[in-house]
């Protein structure tokens, strides 16, 4: 008779993922491409690796980072085939394996502000994004930061196959609704990876393989396999609805306070532009757009609060268009003089662009300086075959995908009218 106790499950279930090469969809390329967004780290960055399992972002992490990794897993064997392969490839002196509840992380291994990046590919789930998000900022070193991996649903409508599946293993949000739950919990977003199908496929294809040769009469085996063949299943007749996304970030800098602007604000946003600026030119275009349905979003007209409740530092998103697709254009950004190179600047441009992420936006333009806006992600707006209607350097015109999920549209910039270009 098959025991079908939760201890056999359980077991079980190790039982199917062990000696995988992953427990969770993901990819060396997605790693190193995760690791360069959460640079610029010290020359040995101290990694915290919660829900390592066997290890393979712990060994990358290590080998081509250099750091010191300190790799925890509730799972014991998981740890051991960590330390075989650390020690099998060289960076064993660089990983420490601690068997820990990511979701009670008090013991002395994990004091405050003692890691650099704290790691989670796949695993935050146990504990429930939000709590990892919340509890895990108060182990990062000045200047660190996390990345978190969640489930999530990238449409807005899924079936109800797709859905039943999910409310009954743990329920998803969408790309929007988990990145107001990053900022909720006081951070801001650097980077969103929403994983590709690639991923799966190295956690799934070698998954596959193993139930093929699993002995269904082992205790619990016919519960696990069922279960696993059921998510493969889902993953293949529903796998458009829903993906992987990698969230990288960061501690929302404490010094500045962020919101939306108010309606009693609009003198101080007129002032804080007319100073950052040799002219009112700025100033003036802010009024302009706000006059400007088609242009104004209310609620992306942001502004960094001095310590003093004076404002600090104004930016703002206006919906322009790439081609016939909407967009955002991110123009002026100013800072009053009395508090440049203090960060508040930086503080309300990221918040803004959260905030944008929160409304589901999916790209944002900007011309800038190519030394200062790339530090939120933009890049060159020619990598996407995106072009404004005028001569520019193609350095300074930028561009930002806040969300990977949809097709990246090319074509020439359509300001609003307030430009004048």
């Amino acid at each position: 008779m098959t025991d079908h106790t939760d201890a056999s499950r359980t077991e079980a279930f190790f039982t199917l993922h062990h000696r995988l090469p992953r427990q969770s969809p993901g990819s060396d390329a997605t790693t190193r491409r995760l690791l360069a967004a959460a640079g610029p780290l010290p020359d040995r960055p101290r990694v915290l690796d919660l829900g390592c399992g066997p290890g393979r972002a712990a060994l990358l992490l290590a080998a081509e980072a250099g750091a010191e990794v300190t790799a925890v897993d509730l799972h014991q064997p998981f740890l051991d085939e960590l330390r075989d392969s650390a020690e099998a490839r060289g960076p064993g002196d660089r990983i420490r394996t601690v068997r820990a509840d990511m979701g009670d992380l008090t013991g002395p291994e994990f004091p405050a502000s003692s890691f650099d990046l704290v790691w989670a590919e796949g695993s935050a789930y146990c504990i429930g994004f939000a709590t990892a998000v919340r509890d895990w900022q108060r182990l990062l070193a000045p200047g660190g930061a996390m990345m978190i991996s969640e489930c999530v649903w990238t449409t807005d409508t899924p079936s109800a196959g797709a859905r039943g599946f999910w409310d009954r293993n743990g329920s998803l949000r969408t790309l929007s609704e988990t990145t107001a739950v990053a900022v909720a919990e006081g951070c801001t977003v650097a980077e969103v990876l929403v994983q590709p199908d690639s991923d799966w496929d190295e956690y799934y294809v070698p998954l596959a393989e193993r139930i093929r040769s699993a002995d269904p009469t082992a205790p619990g085996m016919e519960w696990a396999l069922a279960a696993t063949r059921e998510e493969l299943a889902v993953r293949r007749d529903h796998g458009a609805e829903y993906g992987y996304a990698a969230y990288v970030l960061r501690p929302a800098d404490p010094r500045w306070a962020t919101r939306p602007e108010a309606a009693a604000d609009r003198e101080a946003v007129h002032a804080v532009n007319t100073a950052a600026f040799p002219t009112r030119e700025e100033a003036d275009l802010v009024d302009a757009l706000r006059a400007d349905a088609d242009a104004w979003l209310p609620g992306l007209s942001y502004v960094a609060e001095a310590p003093d409740g004076s404002l600090a530092a104004y930016a703002l998103l206006t919906r322009c268009r790439v081609g016939d697709a909407p967009a955002l254009a991110l123009a002026p950004v100013a800072t009053s003089p009395a508090h440049q190179r203090q960060g508040a600047g930086q503080a309300v441009v990221r918040a803004v662009l959260d905030a944008a992420r929160v409304r589901g936006e999916a790209l944002v333009v900007v011309l800038g300086h190519p030394d200062y806006y790339p530090r939120f992600g933009f890049g060159p707006a020619s990598r996407h075959g995106i072009r404004p209607g005028f001569e520019v350097p193609d350095e300074a015109m930028m561009a930002l995908v806040l969300d990977g999920s949809v097709p990246v549209p090319a074509g020439m910039i359509r300001y609003p009218a307030a430009f004048g270009v």
